[in-house]
């Protein structure tokens, strides 16, 4: 399953925090950012993906998350 979001992550370093985090609580996936998009897209592969969880965690962290339609 893969999911898409639009944030306002801007710096390589805040991108490499936020993979972190998310793969402290999904593990076993795959999660990039594309920074050079001007959604600044996040995406995630794992085979159970909480949208809400994920926003929840970005929004801890300061930043905008949506799923990306």
């Amino acid at each position: 399953m893969i999911e898409v979001f639009k944030t306002n992550v801007q710096e390589v370093e805040q991108s490499i925090m936020i993979v972190g985090k998310l793969l402290e609580h999904f593990p076993n996936s795959a999660i990039n950012f594309d920074l050079e998009d001007c959604d600044k897209i996040l995406r995630i592969n794992a085979s159970a993906i909480s949208n809400h969880k994920i926003i929840e965690v970005l929004n801890l962290h300061g930043f905008y998350c949506e799923v990306l339609l």
